[in-house]
């Protein structure tokens, strides 16, 4: 597949080549193509060059940026993966309407009915790694689009993941409150980010 990333973070970097490595192709959207320090990327792109014909776009930015670059941004009938969690200043708590999601937001500013959210509720290092003695990490997954949907159920599989449907985008506000866990256990609770959700089935 033709997947574009926007934005060239930890998240980012690391999901565009693991998917790279798994035999798709992959174009970064960043500001500044040119900028050195993307040199080591691969294909790069401004984000409005790097979405045409792209059948997945990759939202990794951070949320504050995220308005400012999407808005306007013609995605098409790509399948739009929001990655990104709406933090508030300092990281540790949401900071939009409880009643919204982050991922709704990114589905207004897009104006793509296609908006899946995953890959939000863990660290870069899990996305990398995803090998845990008693198994897979989950990646719950997101969306009202069932192909959308499954799409990225699938590219989450590829990369290791149990890859888990939440149900409808709306369920992205439980997602965002999960990585809020994540972070707090991992940053504010000192368990470290080498630490990952797994879905126990009986």
């Amino acid at each position: 597949m033709q997947i574009t990333v926007i934005g060239a973070g930890r998240v980012g970097s690391t999901l565009g080549g693991r998917w790279a490595d798994g035999g798709h192709e992959v174009t970064y959207g960043v500001r500044d193509p040119d900028d050195p320090r993307h040199r080591d990327l691969g294909r790069r792109a401004t984000p409005a060059e790097a979405v045409r014909d792209a059948d997945v776009v990759l939202v990794a930015l951070p949320w504050n940026a995220n308005e400012a670059v999407l808005r306007g941004l013609e995605v098409g009938d790509a399948v739009v993966i929001d990655a990104t969690n709406p933090l508030a200043a300092g990281a540790r708590e949401l900071g939009v309407d409880p009643a919204l999601s982050g991922a709704e937001l990114v589905a207004k500013w897009t104006g793509s009915e296609r908006v899946v959210k995953a890959f939000n509720t863990t660290g870069s290092g899990n996305m990398s790694d995803t090998s845990y003695p008693k198994g897979a990490p989950a990646m719950f997954v997101a969306g009202d689009d069932a192909d959308a949907k499954s799409t990225v159920l699938d590219l989450a599989r590829g990369i290791g993941f149990d890859a888990v449907d939440a149900g409808p985008l709306s369920a992205a506000r439980d997602l965002e409150h999960l990585a809020m866990i994540w972070i707090r256990l991992a940053y504010s609770l000192g368990h470290g980010p080498d630490i990952a959700f797994h879905l126990l089935r009986r």
